[in-house]
């Protein structure tokens, strides 16, 4: 019986066929027994064109993620719209009982997240935010030195990371499509590194800052991206959690600098410190180094970087979702009660950098 079911075709639909659908798609076609049947775009002539390059002449478009869902006998659909419609296109297809996969940031607003959560708690079915790096085998490596105890208990995290300049543009730039600049788009990522690893504890207050001098700036971006920037190209802040836990964290699309350093995990028997990369959104660029002591004897440990999945990171969490549904337990591989919490703190940082002061975190009840 469970051979057979593998065994069926899983139906996929695609919401929204910007820059990441790419992505979603050449994965996808790497899956067994799953099919892209729909697609849905505000361009449906785009679309047709777009999936015309897979040769994938067949997939039906529509210019209305309500009527892909409704219409079609769908799986699982993948959102891959604008951060500000994310939340909207979940709860739709959730309300109808289709299995999401969503592309980070989950949302904008704590608001949203909420809706989300309700929307899946009511229906059962999977909603998984698409955190890849949680695949990595050098990732997982830092969550399991955190939990073998060698570092005792974490009571101190700076995450480094950032572009020294590399703006993406396209929607990304303006809060109508994107609701938030390098916070969100990857500032999320280096947050879910470090959260997933101690074991995404509550976050209970934040106090943040962003800013925007490279962005809306001529001299750094062309004028005409100048023009629509209105989200932040770097962000900051201090982030405190449950189990006297502190985050010291900073983001950034573009700054005068290659790195604001390392990101570093602080325990009361020993720390570990990760080489600072421009985006959390894959693996190491160097060594990890255990700090400890060894009878009495202060040690640092070269942690030698292990091996990537040769399937890449994008195809592991398109098949770990596609694997959940098909159990049909409903639980997904990347609880959305963990990711909840990270859009909490964007969320924060956000409050708390327009209201210029530290704001509280209140998680709604689901």
């Amino acid at each position: 019986m469970e051979e057979k079911h593998c065994n069926k075709k899983f139906r996929m639909g695609i919401i929204g066929v910007g820059h990441i659908a790419k992505a979603y798609v050449e994965n996808i076609l790497k899956l067994d027994n799953v099919e892209i049947v729909a697609a849905s775009d505000l361009s449906a002539e785009k679309a047709a064109a777009f999936f015309e390059k897979y040769g994938l002449c067949n997939v039906r478009i529509y210019d209305d993620y309500r009527e892909l869902i409704d219409k079609e006998n769908l799986d699982a659909v993948a959102v891959c719209t604008f951060n500000a419609t994310h939340a909207e296109c979940a709860v739709y297809a959730l309300d109808r009982g289709v299995n999401v996969i969503l592309e980070k940031p989950m949302c904008v607003t704590m608001e949203e997240a909420a809706d989300i959560l309700r929307a899946e708690k009511k229906s059962g079915k999977i909603m998984f935010v698409g955190f890849q790096p949680r695949f990595d085998n050098n990732i997982k490596e830092i969550k399991n030195i955190v939990e073998s105890g060698k570092l005792g208990k974490v009571y101190y995290i700076r995450i480094g990371g950032g572009r020294r300049r590399r703006i993406p543009n396209r929607s990304l730039i303006e809060k109508k499509t994107s609701g938030f600049g390098a916070l969100g788009d990857i500032g999320c990522y280096a947050l879910d590194m470090v959260m997933n690893a101690i074991g995404y504890p509550k976050p209970l207050t934040v106090s943040g800052y962003k800013s925007s001098y490279f962005g809306a700036n001529p001299k750094y971006n062309d004028p005409e991206s100048a023009k629509r920037f209105d989200v932040d190209d770097f962000a900051a802040g201090f982030i405190r959690l449950e189990g006297d836990i502190i985050i010291d964290f900073i983001t950034s699309w573009a700054m005068h600098i290659d790195t604001p350093g390392d990101t570093v995990i602080l325990g009361t028997e020993g720390a570990l410190r990760i080489p600072s990369v421009e985006c959390w959104n894959g693996t190491m660029s160097g060594n990890m180094i255990l700090y400890n002591d060894v009878d009495g004897e202060q040690t640092e440990t070269s942690l030698p970087i292990l091996p990537e999945i040769p399937e890449g990171l994008f195809y592991c969490k398109l098949k770990a979702f596609v694997d959940a549904c098909r159990e049909g337990k409903g639980k997904s591989p990347i609880p959305s009660s963990e990711i909840v919490y990270n859009q909490a703190i964007i969320d924060g940082l956000v409050r708390s950098s327009e209201l210029g002061k530290e704001v509280e975190i209140v998680i709604p009840e689901i």
